[in-house]
């Protein structure tokens, strides 16, 4: 029997709301009290105003305590009635909200919803394992939320397993990324499929973002000029290097010194050996004289076969160690233990 009423229901279209249960409910309420003040009489106890709303309720909902009950048999056809009916109620609730959770779920693994997040991070643009790279990259050092916005051609979700929400559509088009939220967004990445794509998605976002810190990565780094057409202060990183990419959206301008560093003239990176004659160095005493001398940082040292990123000032080198600094000019050995010795 409720089988067959909530099918009824369902082919009701007036009835698919969320006011179908609560018309169910108080129909049922309604109709019940005189049939059962009818069947028990109108001085029984269950029929009180007091006691009936709670008789309704533990009985529509199957629970039953039993400190109320119809004595007569068409009491007992009247509480059937409130079973059924409240099933039929507690059905229709679930169903619905079933039918909610699954359409919310199915909307986000198609890349229909709109953000509504701010400060967050959109990634525009979808590669294959270099997306989900720089997604866990970002994840891992806990950037924020992450969007990933990408074209038609992903038909659902590429990382449901991940904290990571999903737009899909024209790129090129404003609506789409105001609903992935470039326009509160705090950093955006755009990862296109090439350079004349990744130009023309950075003209739109150009139209859309505010304030955010926006970085673009290019194949050939010769275009650069082109997107500063559209605005200087967009940051391009070379295509290859998604570690660079993570970093620039962390910190904004490192992929520039990265770019000098790695530019014949100004500052460049080199490496010496300390020479024997010296004994054992300690870091700080490298740092402070080959920076007042020299103008150098000491950015690693490796010694004993161990390599040492920002090693601290207090640590000792031995000799024979190698020193990895950023200065205008190489150093030869000498020039280092004269400088060191003074």
């Amino acid at each position: 029997m409720p089988f067959f009423l909530t099918r009824l229901l369902a082919r009701l279209t007036f009835l698919r709301s969320w006011a179908t249960p609560v018309a169910v409910a108080l129909f049922v309420f309604a109709t019940a009290w005189p049939l059962l003040a009818l069947a028990e009489g109108g001085d029984s106890e269950i029929v009180q105003p007091a006691n009936y709303w709670w008789w309704f309720v533990v009985t529509a909902a199957t629970v039953g305590y039993g400190d109320l009950y119809p004595e007569t048999g068409g009491g007992h056809v009247v509480g059937a009635y409130v079973i059924v009916g409240g099933i039929a109620t507690l059905t229709t609730i679930f169903t619905k909200l079933a039918t909610a959770l699954e359409n919310a779920r199915g909307r986000r693994m198609q890349g229909a919803i709109t953000v509504t997040t701010s400060d967050h991070i959109v990634l525009l643009g979808y590669t294959a394992g270099r997306t989900e790279r720089i997604v866990d990259q970002l994840l891992a050092e806990d950037a924020g939320q992450v969007v990933v916005c990408v074209w038609d051609d992903v038909a659902s979700h590429p990382m449901p397993d991940r904290e990571v929400e999903f737009v899909r559509g024209e790129l090129t088009e404003r609506e789409v990324l105001e609903r992935a939220g470039v326009h509160r967004a705090h950093r955006v990445l755009v990862d296109a499929r090439d350079d004349n794509e990744a130009l023309a998605v950075a003209v739109t976002v150009d139209h859309v973002a505010t304030s955010a810190h926006v970085v673009v990565t290019l194949r050939d780094m010769a275009r650069v000029s082109l997107i500063h057409y559209v605005d200087e202060g967009i940051r391009c990183v070379q295509w290859h290097t998604p570690r660079m990419i993570t970093e620039e959206l962390q910190s904004p301008g490192i992929a520039e010194v990265y770019a000098e560093l790695m530019t014949h003239g100004g500052a460049n990176t080199y490496s010496a050996t300390l020479p024997e004659s010296l004994g054992r160095v300690r870091v700080g005493d490298c740092q402070t004289a080959l920076g007042r001398a020299h103008g150098a940082i000491v950015l690693a040292a490796r010694a004993d076969g161990e390599l040492m990123v920002n090693p601290p000032w207090q640590a000792e080198l031995p000799a024979g160690a190698i020193l990895y600094y950023v200065g205008p000019r190489r150093l030869e050995p000498d020039q280092i233990a004269t400088t060191l010795r003074s």
